[in-house]
This record gives C-alpha cells, sequence and structure tokens, in this order.
C-alpha cells in the first residue's frame, strides 16, 4: 500500500507537470505520514542526500562551464573541429558533434553544450543550407558525449549514490572510449543523414589553418587536461579540481583570451547558482524518495520480478536498461542517478557486472533520455534555441536515436570499453 501511495503520487505530479523535485518531495512526504514517520525525518534525509563533500564539486563544474561558454571558448573549438571535419558531405555535421566532444571534455554539461553549440554553430549550418531539425537533432543528441568525457558532474552523483568505493579516477577514465565511441557513431549517423540530404561538402583549409585554430582553442582545452590529470595523479581531489578549473578558466577568459567583461561573470554567477540550486534540490527530494524505495524493499521487490522473467544474465542487463530507458522519458538525469542506482547496481553487481562499467552504462542510458520526449530537456533547449517545435525534430531523429543505442549496447555487452583504460592505472 505504501509503495503504491509513494509510486502513484509520483506519477500523478509528473503527469500534471509538478517539477521533478516537487514531485519526488511531496509524494515522499504523502508516505511518510501514511507511515506515520515523522516529517522531520524527510527533512532529515534530504538534508543527509545534499550534505555529501564529493557534492561540493558539482557548482564548480556547473560554474566553470557557464564561464567558457561565455567566454567564448565553444567558438574556438568549433574553428578547430571545422579544420579538421569540415571537408566531408555534411560537414558541418561533423563539426557540430566533434566541437560537442571537445566543448563536453571542458564543460561536463549536456545543457551547456547544446546551448554553446547550438546558440553558435546553428546560424551558420542554417545559412549553409542544412535544415533546421537536422541542425538541433545532431547538436542535441552529440551534447551526451559531454556526459561521458570527463570531467562530468554526473561521475560525481553516481559516486556518491553508489555507496561502495569508487574510484572518481576510474570513472574518469572508464568514460574516455564511450565517449570517444559515441562521437563517432553520430558523426556516422550525422554522415548518411547528410548524403541523404544532399548537403554540401566543405573543404581542407590546410594544416596551418588547422594548427593556428587549435593552437588558439589550446589554452581552453588544457582546462580538462589540468583537471583530469591532477585527479589520476592524486595531486588534488575531485572537489579541488573543480575549484581549480573555474580559476584557470577565469584567468584564461581574462588574460588570454579577453573575452569575459564584468556583466558576462555576473551572468555566469547567477546562472551557475541557480543551476545549482535546482540539482541540489533534486538530489535531496530524490534521497529522501531512494530511502523510502530503500525501506519499503523496492529494489528485492523489482529484482524478484525481473529474475520471473528470465535468469539469463544477457536478458537482465537488456531488461534493467529497457526500464532505466523508459524512466528517462519523464524524469531528469540527477533524480534517476539517486534512485536507480541502489535498485539496480546491487542487480548488475551480482550478474558479474563491474560498478565502474554500471556507471558509464547508466550515464549514457540516462543520457539517451535527455533527448527523448517527454521530459527530454536538452532536446527541448535545443529545440528552443533553433526555434523549431519538438515534433518536427523527432520525425527525423531516429537515426541519431539508433547511434546512440548501438553505443549504449556496446558499452553494456564489451566491459573492456568502460574497464580497459582504468586497469591501466590500477
Amino acid at each position: 500500500m505504501e509503495l503504491i501511495v509513494l509510486l502513484g503520487v509520483l506519477l500523478l505530479l509528473l503527469v500534471m507537470g509538478v517539477p521533478v523535485a516537487f514531485a519526488l518531495g511531496v509524494s515522499s512526504l504523502a508516505t511518510f505520514f501514511v507511515l506515520d514517520i515523522p516529517l522531520i525525518v524527510a527533512f532529515q534525509r534530504m538534508a543527509a542526500g545534499m550534505n555529501v563533500f564529493s557534492l561540493m564539486a558539482i557548482p564548480f563544474f556547473v560554474f566553470a562551464g557557464d564561464l567558457m561558454h561565455r567566454a567564448g571558448i565553444a567558438e574556438r573549438l568549433i574553428r578547430v573541429a571545422d579544420a579538421a571535419l569540415g571537408r566531408t558531405r555534411g560537414g558541418l555535421g561533423q563539426v557540430n558533434v566533434g566541437a560537442s566532444m571537445l566543448f563536453g571534455a571542458v564543460s561536463g554539461s549536456a545543457i551547456a553544450s547544446v546551448s554553446a553549440l547550438g546558440s553558435t554553430l546553428g546560424p551558420m549550418m542554417r545559412e549553409k543550407g542544412y535544415d533546421a531539425d537536422y541542425v538541433v537533432n545532431v547538436s542535441a543528441t552529440s551534447a551526451i558525449t559531454g556526459l561521458l568525457i570527463p570531467p562530468s558532474h554526473n561521475m560525481i552523483i553516481y559516486a556518491a549514490a553508489a555507496g561502495v568505493s569508487i574510484s572518481l579516477a576510474d570513472l574518469f577514465l572508464a568514460g574516455i572510449i564511450p565517449g570517444v565511441l559515441t562521437g563517432l557513431l553520430l558523426m556516422l549517423a550525422a554522415y548518411v543523414v547528410a548524403v541523404r540530404r544532399n548537403y554540401p561538402r566543405g573543404s581542407f583549409p590546410g594544416w596551418r589553418v588547422f594548427l593556428m585554430a587549435f593552437a588558439a582553442a589550446l589554452p581552453g582545452l588544457l582546462a580538462a587536461v589540468i583537471i583530469v590529470a591532477g585527479v589520476l595523479s592524486g595531486v588534488f581531489t575531485p572537489t579541488e579540481s573543480a575549484g581549480i578549473a573555474v580559476v584557470y578558466t577565469i584567468l584564461v577568459a581574462i588574460f588570454v583570451y579577453r573575452s569575459l567583461s564584468l556583466e558576462g561573470f555576473v551572468a555566469a554567477t547567477t546562472a551557475s547558482v541557480r543551476t545549482t540550486a535546482m540539482v541540489m534540490i533534486v538530489i535531496g527530494a530524490a534521497a529522501a524518495f531512494g530511502w523510502l524505495l530503500a525501506l519499503l524493499q523496492a529494489p528485492s521487490q523489482l529484482a524478484e520480478v525481473l529474475r520471473g522473467i528470465t535468469e539469463n544474465p544477457l536478458l537482465l542487463l537488456l531488461l534493467i536498461n529497457i526500464v532505466l530507458l523508459l524512466l528517462g522519458t519523464f524524469m531528469d538525469m540527477a533524480p534517476l542517478i539517486i534512485i536507480t542506482t541502489p535498485i539496480f547496481l546491487p542487480m548488475a553487481t551480482d550478474l558479474g557486472m563491474d560498478p565502474v562499467q554500471f556507471g558509464i552504462m547508466l550515464l549514457l542510458n540516462l543520457g539517451i533520455g535527455l533527448v527523448t520526449p517527454p521530459v527530454g530537456s536538452v532536446l527541448f533547449v535545443g529545440c528552443a534555441i533553433g526555434k523549431i517545435p519538438i515534433e518536427t525534430t523527432v520525425r527525423t531523429i531516429w537515426p541519431f536515436y539508433g547511434a546512440l543505442i548501438v553505443a549504449l549496447a556496446a558499452v553494456i555487452y564489451v566491459p573492456a570499453l568502460s574497464l580497459w583504460l582504468p586497469s591501466l592505472l590500477n
């Protein structure tokens, strides 16, 4: 009965359009009331969910990503990608994916990536004759690579939710190959669609232009190198690395690029505070919701249901991912990481999956949800920037969905993609 109240109220509120954080909070409070548990416990669980030291890295990474966007680092990365990839059929589509991978490596945010590249590269693609739906589809789906290529603040959320000894350095390394693979598959999808639509072919500007573009973008790219290398070497913690990323970005933006104004700094600060507040309240509400799920033994009940369908490990992993994909269509990423990790991680480890591999699988799976209606925040942002209805993009986005699903299947069933680089460190 209590589990029905918890899930039923949540589903009802989501259908009514209530924001996810409030839907999680209200459904949790209703269940605490039914269980006759003092409501103060709900707020204690929310506070405990947010009072995790490693989560302090999130506001810094969000701030660094917003500063990079406003400092014009995205434009410099676009020039590098254009010089390297622009010669192919539909070359600006390849450039979009390549720039997303580079920007993801320095911002770690899918929203920041689609915002930066959609507003800068999007108009350029439209002028060259690319259809609006193609521009949005490429920009939105390629932004998912930023969730996998380190640094990624969602990896920090997963490490905190897992409750087991997971090295963030291992997660950073584990995301590199899957992130690059996802980008390459999206490039293939972009190329196939570009050929079918007969988009123009670019030209290679020469090595001199490429090297000049790379040199101009190098100070921005070094942010990712410093963060990852510092964490891997143990010079500083992930939280410290996030703070260093902010300081480094400010120094580069002011003294190297000279592109960050006082107004831009204030706007980045305001936007980052707003984003961090939204993320943290979602994490807190999800922590209370997840505690109730554990109290009501929902993980074990779901495990019994899935095992009642099949005992085959490969099919069980497939079922887990189908459930995650469905959940990702109507809930945002941060609360789903908090809620689903305690449920599915024990099942996955029982099937022999490493927690690091599970984390990469979870991030990619829920990342697909970010570009899937009805609650696909990245897709909605892309459509808003591209000024087209979401229905228009959904009709033609299927080749890109196919690329993401192939990448997900590879991460699930080829453990070496995620675990080979971490094994070199250990």
